[in-house]
């Protein structure tokens, strides 16, 4: 059975982010044969002077098979385990978990996602939404603010249009001119797309960026996304990898 498993606000200013944790978390898991883990995607959520946060107001969400119901109670165990003694002291760790949702529910969870990226939301808010879709939602140290963004990473990932992949990949070198097929051949890209969602044939040829290329997640894939290249009168290339910059916008 798959679960889908966020969390927030872990860390502090100077330590190693909540990103790092819930990897760790998920290679344990995976060690201690409870589960298969999916890649981690971050999710940003709104910026504003009324919300406290470490560095970029982001949740960390992934998915789990777990084939049998029985592993849920040691998974659960672990998660709060590791955020009451990982956490970093000053920290306002959230934890959310739920098994697959029905579409209404998912439809509201998925809009008080997109209303975390837009406006302050309560933790009231989170507790009463999860509370009416049965939705596990636990704080674990401090204020426990981080329930709200874990709540809306969850609602966010499942949308399958939102957020960027944890971890930057080395696909080549800047300049490098590499087909859709090269791109395709590592395990962590499903495909390769334009910025509108559009998804590029095996052949069509990308120029690799001027940075590492950072994945995202849209149509529910683990993406390479490529923009409108600069230089394509002089390399007769029209797409490029994007940029850092330019993955924040998912």
């Amino acid at each position: 059975m798959r679960y889908w498993i966020c969390m927030d606000d872990t860390d502090m200013p100077g330590t190693k982010g909540t990103g790092w944790l819930v990897q760790e978390i998920c290679r344990e898991l995976e060690a201690f044969g409870l589960g298969k883990s999916s890649a981690v995607s971050r999710h940003q959520l709104f910026v504003h002077k009324d919300i406290p946060f470490t560095s970029h107001n982001s949740a960390m969400c992934f998915e789990i098979e777990l084939g049998d119901q029985d592993r849920l109670t040691p998974v659960m165990d672990h998660l709060v385990y590791c955020l009451e003694t990982r956490s970093q002291l000053g920290s306002d760790p959230g934890l959310c978990v739920t098994g697959p949702l029905k579409k209404e529910a998912q439809m509201q969870l998925s809009a008080f996602g997109a209303r975390a990226k837009q406006a302050v939301c309560t933790k009231d808010d989170a507790y009463c939404l999860a509370q009416n879709l049965g939705i596990h939602l636990s704080e674990h140290g401090g204020t426990g603010d981080g329930i709200i963004g874990a709540l809306a990473g969850i609602g966010l990932r499942m949308t399958g249009n939102d957020g960027r992949y944890r971890g930057w990949y080395h696909l080549g070198n800047p300049g490098d001119i590499v087909t859709v097929a090269d791109l395709c051949t590592h395990p962590f890209i499903d495909t390769v797309v334009q910025a509108d969602g559009s998804e590029l044939p095996p052949s069509e040829k990308v120029m690799i960026g001027s940075e590492k290329t950072k994945t995202v997640r849209i149509g529910f894939h683990q993406v390479v996304t490529a923009t409108a290249n600069e230089t394509a009168e002089q390399t007769g290339i029209p797409l490029r990898t994007i940029t850092k910059q330019e993955a924040k916008n998912y």
